[in-house]
C-alpha cells in the first residue's frame, strides 16, 4: 500500500451521516462521508472539529466487510488473548 499525505484534505463539503444504530443519547457513535471524490472520510459524532479518518472506497470496503464477517469481535471470554 502507498502512502499518501492526506493532511491538507479538504473535508468542507462532506455530508456526514450518523449510524442509524446511533441512539440521541450522545452515546459512542461516528459519522461517515462518502460524497466527496475518492476518499470516504469517518469522524468521532462528539467531536466533530476534531480529526477524521480518510479511507478510499476499496479500504472502507475492505474494513466494513471485515466489520461484517466478525473480524474485529472481542472474545467472548476474557482469558483468551487476541490475535
Amino acid at each position: 500500500m502507498e502512502a499518501r499525505d492526506l493532511s491538507s484534505t479538504d473535508l468542507a463539503g462532506a455530508v456526514w451521516k450518523k449510524s442509524s444504530r446511533s441512539g440521541n443519547n450522545g452515546g459512542n457513535c461516528v459519522e461517515v462521508a462518502n460524497n466527496l471524490p475518492g476518499l470516504v472520510a469517518v469522524r468521532d459524532s462528539k467531536n466533530p472539529d476534531g480529526p477524521a479518518l480518510i479511507f478510499t472506497p476499496a479500504e472502507w470496503r475492505a474494513f466494513v466487510g471485515g466489520v461484517n464477517l466478525g473480524e474485529f469481535d472481542l472474545p467472548t471470554d476474557p482469558t483468551t488473548s487476541l490475535q
